[in-house]
């Protein structure tokens, strides 16, 4: 496996891109909590691209929500 590109999604995001066995693997890391997307080489055309993808708004706002959800369930488990 191997870093492909890191970077800050937002001040409390960040991103790692790998590239691994044909597949990209993107890692969305918020505190305690983290997010890994794969996918397959073949759909990207390039590591630019995905990243792309992963800075529009749309994902964004996705990938929020979904660590908000974590969030209030790890919240809920120790409650």
């Amino acid at each position: 496996m191997r870093v492909v590109k890191e970077f800050a999604l937002s001040a409390q995001v960040k991103c790692t891109i790998f590239s691994w066995n044909g597949k990209y693997l993107v890692k969305l890391e918020n505190g305690p909590l983290e997010q890994t997307y794969k996918i397959s080489e073949l759909d990207i055309a390039s590591p630019d691209e995905l990243e792309t993808w992963i800075q529009s708004s749309a994902f964004q706002q996705s990938a929020a929500a979904v660590f908000q959800e974590m969030d209030s369930s790890l919240d809920a488990l120790f409650s």
